[in-house]
């Protein structure tokens, strides 16, 4: 194993490992629609836009740790490829 493998296969690990955290921490989208129907939400602005920012926020970095977990499996399996 050279250097360049033992890297990405690290990065790929913490990547992988921070996606799995980020998807459990977020709520699914069925408790926000019964939520919704029950009117067990909290009715302030401050209860109804907490949630949505801190959703908003898990979302996007679950969506950038997938473009990193995918941009640094790629250029790990072009390197190798053009080492070899």
């Amino acid at each position: 194993m050279n250097p360049i493998e033992i890297v990405g296969g690290v990065l790929l690990l913490i990547a992988s490992i921070l996606i799995i955290l980020i998807v459990m921490m977020q709520s699914g989208r069925e408790s926000n629609m019964s939520a919704t129907f029950t009117g067990t939400v909290s009715e302030s602005y401050l209860g109804k836009n907490q949630s949505r920012t801190r959703e908003a926020r898990l979302e996007k970095l679950t969506k950038v740790l997938a473009i990193v977990f995918f941009v640094v499996t790629l250029v790990v399996n072009v390197v190798m490829a053009f080492i070899q």
